[in-house]
């Protein structure tokens, strides 16, 4: 069985979830769980992410980590590897200080932006485009110091490809598809692909299905094709040490469409006109490894793309 690295997923945001969703991931599987984007605070990112971690040791599934070591003891011991990440910089309240200290909560990666402009750049759903602010530059410094990575999901072009001019560690585009085989304001260009790679950085392919191009309700293995297919194409594009896995899936998924449904001015037409988004399940990620096998991808191809490639960025980013 091949150890899955799942960059990118997300539980309802609120302090009394029910964190056992997650064992839905098979053991062994490490798990970047999002604990806060663009309408949160430090507060509630911090309510988050402690009652999270004291939930999974209590339930004795999860192993919190703070390193890589801590990711090969959860796997030796049959555990979901568990760490943070934080879907917009507003969180950390416009004080660099508190990069750290969500590094030490547990969160292992952030974006600078959640598709609208804010203090440090702008986002995917922004007209005007105009990258990193000096902050956000600070800030990414201040990440690649602290031992979180910079992310650029959501970010605009010209935010992604500001990151990796900045940075110094390795980037990573957590959870991005490309936009050269489906046009969306959420995928990246081939341009933004060759930055990160430049930096060592990883593209985490996503199962989002107005991502992907495949939204209809049974279309459940068709979009793990199309998972397979963005895989394909980055690995053609940018090498095979490059191309990760951040399925977005949303355990909020109907929380998530509601607010799209009730708010759509928040989102984008690109967002709203595809009737309610779909994704790909934890139990279908799982089949991923066998639709590349089929395609004839070897064991350690496999291996790379599902976990090998998001973890040499790990060894190379967190402190």
């Amino acid at each position: 069985m091949t150890d899955v690295w799942e960059q990118h997923t997300c539980l309802p945001l609120y302090a009394d979830t029910d964190i056992t969703e997650l064992a839905r991931y098979e053991p062994g599987t490490y798990l970047s769980v999002n604990v806060g984007y663009s309408p949160h605070d430090k507060a509630l990112a911090t309510e988050l992410a402690t009652t999270w971690t004291a939930r999974a040791v209590a339930d004795g599934r999860f192993l919190p980590v703070r390193s890589v070591a801590d990711i090969d003891e959860a796997r030796r011991k049959g555990l979901r590897a568990l760490a943070f990440d934080l879907e917009d910089s507003a969180p950390i309240d416009g004080d660099l200080d508190n990069v750290r200290y969500f590094v030490e909560l547990g969160v292992r990666s952030m974006l600078p932006t959640y598709n609208h402009a804010n203090a440090a750049g702008c986002g995917c759903l922004d007209a005007t485009d105009t990258g990193l602010t000096a902050y956000g530059r600070d800030m990414v410094r201040v990440m690649n110091a602290a031992g979180m990575a910079a992310d650029g999901s959501h970010c605009s072009r010209r935010t992604g490809l500001d990151i990796a001019s900045v940075t110094d560690r390795p980037m990573i585009y957590s959870h991005s598809n490309f936009a050269a085989l489906w046009t969306h304001p959420r995928n990246i260009t081939d341009e933004q692909a060759r930055a990160c790679a430049g930096t060592g950085g990883v593209v985490g392919i996503n199962g989002v299905g107005i991502f992907l191009g495949v939204n209809d309700p049974g279309d459940r293995a068709a979009r793990v094709r199309a998972m397979a297919d963005h895989v394909e194409y980055g690995v053609d594009l940018i090498g095979l040490e490059h191309i990760g896995v951040g399925s977005d899936y949303s355990f909020d998924h109907e929380d998530f469409n509601t607010e799209l449904a009730l708010h759509p001015e928040a989102f984008s037409e690109e967002y709203t006109k595809y009737g309610a988004l779909q994704w790909v399940p934890p139990e279908d990620l799982h089949t991923l490894p066998a639709v590349l096998t089929d395609r004839g991808w070897d064991d350690a191809a496999v291996a790379a793309v599902m976990g090998g490639n998001f973890r040499r960025v790990a060894d190379a980013v967190w402190t």
